[in-house]
């Protein structure tokens, strides 16, 4: 999205950080004449300026001097287990670094956003923006923080995961560690069901869903690959369409804990035993792996110090300042729980 292009010339920041080599927010401090710019690079900054015939947007210039103690965190997420984890970590680090967190849902979709972001940017003054999934992959979100020169990290990024300041975790080989596990109780009947397309996280816990049967040499069988959209409503459905007749899995991995209780609950539905009859594990292990019974096997993620972590990176560059050249990217591991939900198939 390039809204915020110069009316007079139509180049933008990013073409000028694309000509120079350097970031946006280089671009940005070089315009607001920090002093925290070598000297070589705030001259091809500059010469990149002459170039494009580039003049400042003055209203994105005000916008990048003020300082708020604000941080915005942009999200979209319909998992409602997700978004508290996510606040809890983000909230306490915030209190604790001096700033406040203030929160923006603008939109379900890439398009939707781009209608909306610019605006959000305008009227807020955040200092820095915090970006979970799925907004963390929707260019328009990305482009106007970089047109606009406002600072962000990336929580569980899909797309271009080292080009700015990220937390991540590997939800590729938890889930493919997740089906191993079944395989290895002997469990060779598995179904999945899918998560919100809309997710990076979606594509990659099925890859590795596929990956860990593929291993094992069991083939894939579609009717037992259902959609879902992180939600509990979507669960059911899939559930309903996976459990109906003899013809049926013997454990189900869902997508997220939210969806797998709504698999346990069409399992009631049915009269089949879990984990006797069915044997069903999740992702995530949010508060709802451990409110119902049998209490859910699940892949930990560990949300709320995923988003404790983004602020530390957010606030110690909105701090220290610097050259872009120093991207933090953390890798934060997960980790399997086995609880009663899963057990050897019935004989």
């Amino acid at each position: 999205m390039r809204t915020r292009a110069n009316k007079q010339s139509g180049a933008t920041i990013k073409d000028v950080a694309e000509r120079a080599g350097v970031s946006a927010m280089t671009v940005s401090r070089v315009l607001n004449g920090e002093s925290r710019v070598r000297d070589e690079t705030r001259e091809r900054v500059l010469e990149a300026m002459k170039e494009l015939d580039y003049r400042p947007n003055i209203s994105a210039r005000s916008l990048a001097k003020a300082r708020s103690f604000f941080l915005g965190l942009l999200y979209n997420n319909p998992n409602p287990g997700y978004v508290s984890e996510l606040l809890v970590g983000m909230m306490n680090r915030c209190r604790q670094a001096g700033y406040h967190l203030a929160i923006e849902d603008s939109g379900s979709t890439d398009s939707h956003w781009a209608n909306a972001v610019e605006m959000v940017l305008r009227t807020s003054n955040f200092d820095g923006v915090i970006l979970p999934p799925p907004v963390c992959d929707f260019p328009s979100v990305r482009n106007a923080l970089e047109e606009m020169g406002v600072p962000y990290v990336r929580i569980a990024p899909e797309q271009d995961r080292d080009a700015q300041p990220s937390v991540i975790t590997d939800d590729r080989e938890a889930a493919e560690r997740m089906t191993q596990y079944l395989l290895e109780l002997g469990h060779t009947r598995i179904g999945f069901i899918q998560g919100d397309t809309e997710h990076g996280s979606s594509r990659q816990r099925e890859a590795g869903f596929r990956a860990a049967l593929e291993k094992a040499g069991i083939a894939l069988r579609d009717e037992w690959i259902q959609p879902g959209r992180y939600t509990y409503r979507s669960g059911l459905v899939a559930a309903e369409n996976m459990l109906r007749g003899d013809d049926r899995p013997s454990a189900v991995f869902a997508s997220n804990d939210d969806m797998a209780a709504a698999v346990v609950a069409v399992a009631n539905k049915l009269g089949l035993d879990v984990p006797g009859q069915l044997s069903v594990t999740g992702f995530d292990d949010t508060q709802t792996a451990t409110t119902l019974w049998p209490q859910l096997t699940t892949v930990r993620q560990p949300i709320a110090e995923m988003s404790a972590a983004s602020v530390d990176i957010l606030t110690r560059a909105l701090e220290r300042g610097g050259e872009d050249s120093d991207v933090e990217i953390r890798l934060i591991p997960c980790e399997l729980i086995v609880r009663g939900s899963t057990a050897p198939p019935a004989a």
